[in-house]
C-alpha cells in the first residue's frame, strides 16, 4: 500500500503548483490590461464609440487593439472572457489553505501564546473573516463613502491595517500574514465574480436585445479593477512571507504588513504613471526603498533592542567553539530535534522538515544561521511554540550566534 503521508505531500505540492500557475496567469492578464488601458492612444480619427487604440508587436506579429467606451454596436461571436484565471487562483488557494492550515491547524494556524484556540474555533474565524471581509468591503464600495475613489482607497487601507492587527492577535505569525493575503485575494476574486463579470454580462445582454448599454456598469467594474491592480503586489508578498520568518514572526508583523501595502501602492503608481504617459515619478522608488528599509529594521528590532552595542560582526565558521554553544546544543536537542532528526518522534512528523536535521553538534553548527533567524531572532520555530521554548533560551541562541560571528 502506498504511503498515505507521501500521497498527502504530493497532493499539497500539486495544489500549490496549480495555485502558482493560475496566479501567474491572473496577475499577468491583469497587469497587461491595466497597462493597455492606460496606454491607449486617443485621437479624433477613431471610429465611433472607440475610446482609444494601440498598436503592439509580440512574437513576430503585429496587433491592433481598440477599446470601446461602452461596447461595440454588434456583439462579436467569439468574445473572450477573462475570468477563469481569477477563479482558479482563488479556488486552488483555498484548497491549499485547507490542506496546510486547516488540517495542520495545531502546527501552523494556532499559536497558544497568541490565542489558545481549538481547531474548529480557528477554522471558523478563518472562514468567517474571509467571507465577512468581502461583505463589508462591498457594502462600503456601494455606499456614498465609495463615491470618492481616493477616500475609498484610504478607507480600504485602514481596514487592511486593522485586519493585520487582528490576525496577528489571533493566529500564529505565519498564518496571520497568509490570511491577510487570502483576505485580500478574496476581495480581488470576488470583485471579478460578483461585480466585474455580472456588469459585463448586463452590457452583453443589452446589446443582444438591441438596447444601449448604460456606461455606469463599466465605471463600476473599472473601480473594482483598479482596486485589484493596487492590491496585487501586497498579495504576492503575503503569499511568499511564510518562507521568511523575519517577515511573519516578530512582534511588529502587523506594522510590516501595513507598510507592504503602501509599497504596493508606490510601485503600482510608478508603472501606472509611465503606462499612461503622465511622467516618470522616480520618487516612488525612493519611497519604496525607505519603506522596505523600515520593514527590515522592524523585523530585526528585537536584536537592536537587546544588543550590547557590539553588533558589527562578520561571519566565521567555528560556531562549535563559540561561547554558549554547549547551552545552545542542549536547547536545540530539547526543543527542536523531536522533529529535526533522522527519526522524528513528534506525532505526525515522519521526516525532518525540509531535510534539516538538528540531532547532533555537527548539524547544529551547520545550520547556525537558520537556527538564529528562525528560533532566536524570530519566533518562527518551533511552529506555534509546540516545544515551549523559553525567551531566555531564544536569547541564549542570539548571544551564541553573535559571539560566533563577532570579529
Amino acid at each position: 500500500m502506498y504511503d498515505m503521508a507521501a500521497i498527502g505531500a504530493w497532493l499539497e505540492f500539486a495544489v500549490r503548483w496549480t495555485h502558482v500557475i493560475t496566479g501567474i496567469a491572473w496577475i499577468g492578464s491583469s497587469f497587461y490590461f491595466i497597462a493597455l488601458d492606460l496606454g491607449l492612444h486617443r485621437h479624433d480619427k477613431l471610429p465611433q464609440g472607440v475610446g482609444g487604440e494601440e498598436w503592439q508587436v509580440h512574437g513576430g506579429g503585429f496587433y491592433h487593439v481598440q477599446k470601446y467606451l461602452v461596447a461595440p454596436s454588434n456583439m462579436p461571436d467569439d468574445l473572450v472572457w477573462f475570468k477563469w484565471e481569477s477563479y482558479s487562483t482563488w479556488l486552488s488557494g483555498f484548497a491549499l489553505l485547507m490542506l496546510v492550515y486547516y488540517l495542520g491547524a495545531d502546527f501552523y494556524l494556532i499559536d497558544p501564546a497568541v490565542m489558545d484556540l481549538s481547531r474548529w474555533q480557528a477554522v471558523t474565524i478563518s472562514v468567517l473573516s474571509l467571507g465577512l471581509g468581502w461583505v463589508i468591503y462591498d457594502f462600503i464600495c456601494k455606499s456614498k463613502f465609495g463615491d470618492n475613489n481616493t477616500r475609498l482607497m484610504l478607507g480600504l487601507y485602514v481596514i487592511l491595517v486593522c485586519l493585520a492587527w487582528f490576525y496577528t492577535h489571533v493566529f500564529s505569525g505565519r498564518a496571520a500574514l497568509l490570511h491577510l493575503g487570502a483576505f485580500t485575494a478574496t476581495i480581488m476574486s470576488a470583485n471579478v465574480f460578483f461585480i466585474i463579470m455580472p456588469n459585463q454580462r448586463i452590457v452583453v445582454d443589452d446589446l443582444k436585445a438591441g438596447r444601449t448599454p448604460d456606461a455606469k456598469y463599466g465605471k463600476i467594474a473599472k473601480q473594482r479593477s483598479t482596486h485589484n491592480n493596487y492590491l496585487t503586489l501586497p498579495v504576492i508578498f503575503m503569499m511568499l512571507s511564510n518562507h521568511y520568518p523575519l517577515a511573519f514572526s516578530t512582534e511588529y508583523t502587523w506594522i510590516i504588513a501595513s507598510l507592504v501595502f503602501l509599497m504596493g501602492v508606490t510601485i503600482r503608481h510608478f508603472f501606472n504613471s509611465v503606462h499612461s504617459r503622465q511622467g516618470t515619478p522616480w520618487w516612488t522608488w525612493l519611497v519604496t526603498a525607505i519603506l522596505f528599509l523600515a520593514v527590515m529594521w522592524l523585523s530585526t528590532a528585537p536584536l537592536w533592542m537587546n544588543d550590547d552595542g557590539d553588533e558589527d560582526a562578520r561571519v566565521v565558521t567555528r560556531f562549535a567553539q563559540a561561547e554558549g554553544f554547549e547551552q545552545v546544543h542542549d536547547i536545540v536537542l530539547g526543543r527542536c530535534s523531536m522533529c529535526h532528526s533522522a527519526e522524528p518522534f513528534y506525532d505526525g512528523i515522519l521526516w525532518a522538515p525540509k531535510g534539516v536535521r538538528l540531532d547532533n553538534a555537527t548539524q547544529i553548527t551547520r545550520n547556525a544561521r537558520a537556527i538564529y533567524l528562525q528560533a532566536g531572532l524570530s519566533h518562527a520555530m518551533p511552529p506555534a511554540n509546540v516545544s515551549f521554548i523559553e525567551e531566555d533560551e531564544r536569547q541564549a541562541i542570539r548571544d551564541w550566534y553573535k559571539a560566533a560571528t563577532r570579529g
